[in-house]
């Protein structure tokens, strides 16, 4: 959510309501050469891959040279589109920030065009010509491989070795999600992971510490059985199969917290993936303990949660509330403020826990998730290179401080975090650093590398289904291996259309 996503607010019942919402074969761009994440340099001025003698897949790829920048403004500035799927708040922040960069400047004119979400952005690109298409566009995580196989983008690696642009301060878990076969193809920008958000006056009127959340799946069942036993809530923890949330990107989560891989070779990054491995015993065990929830735990399941408020608004349901629920860390600044509103008789916004999701490995680690910035190729240099003289002031750790605290999303970069006003931030409400703490607990090592398929998001919604099934009362190792089946059809079918 996806992964990845949009924090989208709804009007329902007189309030708002948060949801994080996280196509067509192409060309195959080969194999993957590099299993691990690009490694960020700590040399300043050093770029993201050093120099080699090497043949490098870069090299192949189409160039960027900044200067053109220079020659092409010395008479007028650049003008650019930039295409974006983030709406309300977020898509006034990104103006915000873009209206600054536009009067910091006068060699880059930037435009913006809202095109109604991710999936409409995905839709509009993948339908257009290169005429007809943007000088630059956020696309999800998950669309990785596919960005890749249009041969339609310019890999940022390339500017930033022609800026000689220093990426020794970026998070390697945000570099590497979007580096493959060598290559840093997009930049991130707006980052996001799934969190616990949980009632403290619920947890209190249960006998549990109301400061500490349950960390493994293990201690989440326990929690979730001592808030029904007590009566402290009439149901424990709010789950869903949305293929960007409970039944899709929260499997990949929970996989990756295991140490264990969500698809072939090494997650589609060693060498492009043909199968998904979910239907082993690592997914059985996953999917079994999410049942046990339901079955033992008094966990209620709310169905696909295809508008990202279902599992939020249980909590507040007047007669059979949750206590608990996973959202995305995106989330966060619309549910306080729906609390403030009222919406949860007895409880405060200042008494919504937030914890790391509850997983293997003691909910440590997390996939990143939220979207990239690409820059689009056959535009000519000087826009390829405008491009990136904008993208570079949405990375600076200025930028990201102000991002990070106007939106909720993870800053790309540590140094954001010496810089107010996300500084301040994380002191005086710790809840909005947690995402920040889970990501950056991540342990090395291809299986905290999300997986990269070429039809990712087709590939989440059967998996989706499978969970809906189990969350239902289903066999598990029945449904996992029907929805195993369909992926790799998926897979199978794409790969082959992409050779």
């Amino acid at each position: 959510m996806s992964r990845r996503v949009v924090v989208c607010m709804v009007v329902v019942g007189g309030v708002f309501a948060a949801s994080c919402r996280s196509g067509q074969s192409l060309t195959n761009a080969g194999i993957d050469k590099a299993p691990t994440p690009v490694t960020a340099s700590t040399v300043p001025g050093q770029t993201t891959v050093p120099p080699t003698t090497l043949p490098r897949k870069l090299d192949s790829l189409p160039p960027c040279d900044v200067a053109a920048l220079d020659t092409a403004a010395a008479t007028a500035p650049v003008e650019i589109t930039f295409w974006h799927g983030l709406s309300n708040e977020l898509g006034r922040e990104l103006e915000r920030l873009t209206g600054v960069y536009n009067a910091s400047q006068n060699k880059v004119k930037v435009t913006l065009q809202f095109q109604g979400g991710y999936e409409e952005t995905i839709d509009k690109y993948l339908q257009s010509n290169t005429d007809s298409r943007p000088d630059m566009v956020q696309m999800p995580e998950y669309m990785v491989q596919q960005m890749i196989d249009t041969k339609s983008i310019v890999p940022t690696q390339a500017c930033a070795e022609s800026a000689k642009y220093d990426t020794s301060a970026f998070l390697p878990q945000a570099l590497g999600a979007y580096a493959t076969e060598g290559v840093q193809w997009s930049m991130p920008f707006n980052m996001s992971v799934p969190v616990l958000y949980y009632l403290k006056p619920r947890f209190t009127a249960a006998g549990l510490d109301p400061a500490v959340s349950p960390r493994s799946l293990e201690e989440l069942l326990a929690t979730s059985k001592q808030l029904v036993s007590s009566g402290a809530s009439a149901y424990s923890v709010a789950l869903d199969s949305d293929f960007d949330g409970g039944g899709g990107w929260y499997i990949e989560q929970w996989l990756a917290k295991s140490g264990e891989f969500y698809a072939d070779n090494e997650n589609g990054r060693a060498a492009p993936a043909t199968h998904v491995l979910y239907d082993g015993a690592g997914g059985v065990k996953l999917l079994t303990a999410l049942q046990s929830l339901v079955t033992d735990g008094g966990a209620v399941y709310v169905g696909d949660n295809a508008s990202g408020q279902d599992t939020f608004l249980k909590l507040a349901d007047a007669t059979k509330p949750a206590a608990m629920t996973i959202g995305t860390s995106a989330a966060l600044g619309p549910v306080l403020a729906i609390v403030r509103g009222g919406i949860i008789p007895g409880v405060l916004e200042s008494e919504v826990g937030v914890g790391p999701m509850p997983g293997p490995n003691d909910g440590k680690g997390a996939l990143v998730g939220g979207a990239s910035l690409y820059i689009v190729d056959g535009k000519g240099g000087a826009k390829a290179a405008a491009s990136w003289d904008y993208m570079a002031f949405l990375e600076s750790a200025s930028s990201q401080s102000q991002w990070a605290a106007a939106t909720g999303y993870i800053p790309v970069r540590n140094d954001a975090l010496t810089l107010d006003p996300i500084k301040s931030l994380y002191v005086t409400d710790p809840r909005f650093k947690v995402a920040y703490d889970q990501l950056t607990s991540s342990l090395p090592g291809p299986t905290s590398q999300g997986p990269v398929i070429g039809p990712h998001k087709a590939v989440r919604r059967v998996t989706a289904l499978a969970v809906a099934e189990v969350l239902s009362g289903s066999d598990v190792q029945t449904a996992l291996t029907k929805a195993a089946q369909a992926a790799n059809d998926l897979i199978s079918n794409y790969n082959a259309q992409n050779k």
